[in-house]
């Protein structure tokens, strides 16, 4: 088996001129995909750098053959994925064995001064920063610093057994870089030791001062006004806020808009929003804001005049037992709950208990004592055939009525913490059982 069937390849993402990729981008290190094989006819470069950077690596190398078996290593597309950071740049290479060797070349970081000399440069003449932008490289930046390398600049590194300057792997390695160049000379720029964001960012920086002292010196030379650190951290005292407006006693009545698509939800809606503005602004206390949805569905629907008994209604009810998954006699049910206690009423409707001995235990000889008999107990109710009480948490009695025989409780009446005092109002005259 040939060493490039045993090769693992990865997987290629956006190919540029030189058919390679990015797959891993931070400012100081990049990893690039293997490069795919080359045509037996397609140039190693197309750029003038990287014409430089094969110049470099041919002048500097002691064996021409070696030259030519690692270009063709490269064209073979043996160099796994090239990993680049400053001063280094690493790949396995595939030889005759089955096990890729790990290949490496180095060369020298720029110093501060000269990347300064090389920014100076560049943000001297716009064009300069275009054509980087356009991933160009003009031959005045790359001279300004001895961006490019020279002969002996590559120093080949390698973990096969052969000891020449360079290796074949090496030089396979040399040859995919200069692909990597003509794609993005950025590559080169982070090689020296700056990455592409760190560049960017001090030019911008760079071209921003320079800008600035141009109009400073075009609106000859007047100074701008400056503040100290110390002045403009020092206490100030700010002007008191004016007072406060006083309160309404009502909530406002919102404008009407007959053309809107829904105008009794816009009207309801806003109405809602003035009273709760109005709640906040007196007590500093939202009453909505700790129910469910479909606990506020029930108040917004017992708030309403009509019961859902004019066409007006009827639609919101449709609409709120919709949009919270009940039935409009599910949200009338509840409704009346509402009406009769609130909160606490509406709970006393969904939630059946177990009271502790007390009230509850007391209620039943009180209704026969009342001559209100035939109360059977379950839970916390006790019902005959058409009337019902329930005992709340609150410690009152609810009242409830149906149809007789229909189990079809509806609330009705005012909570009272008399038992006698509730069916009494349901029912003047004593109810048999």
């Amino acid at each position: 088996m040939t060493p490039s069937a045993t090769r693992r390849h990865s997987p290629s993402g956006r190919k540029g001129r030189a058919g390679a990729s990015s797959v891993r981008h931070d400012d100081r290190r990049r990893t690039f995909s293997a490069p795919e094989p080359r045509g037996s006819g397609e140039e190693s470069t197309t750029s003038w750098w990287g014409d430089a950077w094969v110049e470099a690596l041919e002048e500097g190398a002691l064996d021409p053959v070696r030259l030519a078996r690692g270009r063709a290593y490269a064209g073979r597309g043996l160099v796994d994925a090239i990993t680049v950071t400053p001063g280094r740049i690493t790949a396995y290479v595939h030889g005759t064995r089955p096990r890729p060797y790990r290949t490496q070349i180095r060369l020298r970081t720029l110093t501060d001064d000269e990347w300064d000399t090389f920014l100076s440069v560049a943000v001297d003449r716009p064009d300069h920063i275009a054509a980087l932008l356009d991933k160009d490289v003009p031959r005045a930046l790359a001279t300004a610093a001895d961006l490019l390398p020279a002969a002996g600049d590559l120093i080949p590194d390698c973990s096969c057994p052969d000891d020449g300057l360079p290796c074949k792997h090496a030089a396979a390695l040399c040859y995919q870089v200069a692909r990597l160049l003509d794609e993005d000379p950025f590559v080169l720029f982070l090689a020296r030791g700056m990455g592409e964001r760190e560049m960017l960012a001090a030019l911008s920086q760079r071209n921003a001062v320079r800008s600035a002292a141009e109009r400073a010196s075009q609106a000859g030379g007047a100074r701008m006004p400056t503040l100290t650190a110390l002045e403009a951290l020092a206490p100030r005292r700010l002007a008191p806020l004016p007072p406060p407006f006083p309160v309404p006693a009502q909530p406002g009545r919102p404008p009407a808009y007959p053309e809107a698509p829904d105008p009794l939800a816009l009207d309801l809606l806003a109405t809602e929003a003035a009273a709760r503005a109005h709640a906040l602004l007196t007590t500093g206390v939202d009453p909505t804001a700790p129910l469910t949805v479909w606990q506020d569905a029930v108040r917004l629907a017992a708030a309403h005049p009509g019961s859902g008994l004019t066409a007006s209604t009827r639609a919101l009810y449709r609409d709120l037992a919709a949009a919270t998954g009940r039935t409009p006699i599910e949200l009338a049910r509840a409704v009346a709950a509402w009406r009769q206690g609130g909160l606490v009423a509406l709970g006393v409707l969904e939630e059946a208990w177990d009271p502790p001995a007390g009230p509850f235990d007391r209620a039943g000889p009180a209704l026969v004592a009342a001559d209100f008999t035939g109360f059977r107990p379950r839970r916390n109710w006790l019902s005959t055939g058409s009337l019902q009480i329930r005992f709340g948490r609150d410690g009152l009695w609810y009242g409830y009525e149906s149809d007789p025989d229909q189990e079809d409780w509806w609330p009705r009446g005012t909570p009272d913490a008399d038992p006698v005092g509730v069916v009494t109002a349901m029912s003047p005259t004593p109810a048999a059982g």
